[in-house]
């Protein structure tokens, strides 16, 4: 994907969670990875969004869209006045309860563009640090999330300066495993690891997406 349509997809997309009922509500949206480097052009275009809970308030509905759609817990996982609104965006886990990542991902990304979602109840930075303490213990390496991200939103509010320093290529990072050696990881772990992440990132095609919970 060139670096000035990646960017102008993410000036897209935070127009989105600013304008339209999201499926949970949106704390934080951030960018990593590839562009938050300065590539260009990128492999693809990693997203994180910070999300809370559902709150439950129209967990009546929950039968009115089981009957309709054949999908359960709207109003209980995802909001049913946003499924009311954007039915063609909603979508079930493999048990058939609504998934709020798959939900998210649906509503926000293109069917098919070089994209990945992240979504998770814990700011990006809290989850950086455990996923990387889980893939540690596992020996997962390729689990590790990309610690080089630039918030561009949060609470209501976008960050155009990061936005701006983002399309100049302003803002500096280190190299993956040098990032990892920041993180506490020594250097031949943190060489690894980064080659580990490398090669399954450059295996995913297409639109994906993983929810978290921490």
């Amino acid at each position: 994907m060139d670096r000035d349509a990646a960017l102008d997809r993410m000036t897209e997309l935070l127009d989105v969670v600013d304008s339209e009922p999201m499926p949970v509500p949106v704390r934080e949206v951030w960018v990593y990875g590839d562009v938050a480097l300065g590539l260009d052009p990128i492999d693809r275009l990693d997203v994180y969004v910070t999300k809370d809970v559902h709150l439950r308030g129209d967990a009546d509905r929950e039968d009115e869209f089981l009957e309709s759609h054949g999908v359960r817990g709207v109003g209980k996982s995802v909001s049913a006045t946003w499924a009311e609104r954007f039915p063609e965006y909603l979508r079930a886990n493999d048990s058939g309860h609504a998934a709020p990542e798959k939900c998210l991902a649906a509503h926000l990304l293109r069917d098919g563009e070089p994209a990945h979602l992240e979504v998770c109840n814990a700011s990006f930075d809290d989850n950086v640090m455990q996923r990387l303490e889980g893939a540690m213990a596992r020996e997962a390496y390729e689990q590790i999330l990309d610690p080089r991200g630039v918030c561009l939103w949060v609470d209501g509010q976008r960050d155009d300066e990061a936005l701006a320093k983002l399309r100049g290529g302003e803002l500096p990072f280190p190299t993956l495993s040098g990032a990892l050696e920041m993180l506490g990881l020594d250097e031949e772990t943190a060489a690894d690891a980064a080659a580990a992440m490398r090669e399954y990132r450059a295996a995913q095609t297409g639109t994906t997406v993983r929810g978290d919970v921490v």
